[in-house]
């Protein structure tokens, strides 16, 4: 195996599951103008390669919906998946630019909002550990025998 490949391999059974999402958007939007770039220079496998990914990863985005806890948002994902799936077939059939075009617009504009989601998580979780540090920094500095005055009424 070749030095690239290990590094590919490491930054996926490194990656936490979020990055592995964006991972998936970022090689579904890239197959699909390789698709894209098939079409226009007329080579078929380059065409019918990119189309198969695309739809594998959009499939598996689809399995792994969960419906119970999703509840709305995974069953307008899941119809939004079905449609770039339809439109990706009808481009294979046709040699439809526009229909990928369209399908790697829907792609970019799930990846940024995604991204934007993992990227809100992090800074979440970012400031809840500066509050539990300082929480305990300031718990173990307090003096053991301070009580807070009562206010009698």
């Amino acid at each position: 195996m070749n030095p690239y490949n290990n590094y590919q391999e490491n930054q996926v059974l490194t990656a936490s599951p979020e990055r592995i999402l964006l991972m998936l958007y970022d090689g579904a939007i890239r197959f699909t103008r390789q698709a894209i770039a098939g079409i226009e220079n007329k080579n078929l496998t380059q065409q019918h390669r990119g189309i198969k990914n695309v739809m594998a990863i959009i499939t598996e985005f689809a399995n792994s919906l969960d419906h119970k806890v999703g509840g709305k948002i995974a069953e307008d994902l899941a119809a939004l998946y079905g449609f770039m799936n339809r439109e990706l077939l009808a481009a294979n059939l046709n040699k439809d630019v526009e229909k990928l075009r369209g399908v790697e617009r829907l792609l970019m504009n799930l990846r940024e909002t995604w991204g934007e989601a993992v990227e809100t998580n992090r800074q979440e979780k970012l400031i809840a550990n500066r509050v539990v540090a300082v929480a305990s920094a300031t718990n173990g500095a307090m003096n053991k025998s301070y009580a807070p005055f009562s206010v009698s009424g």
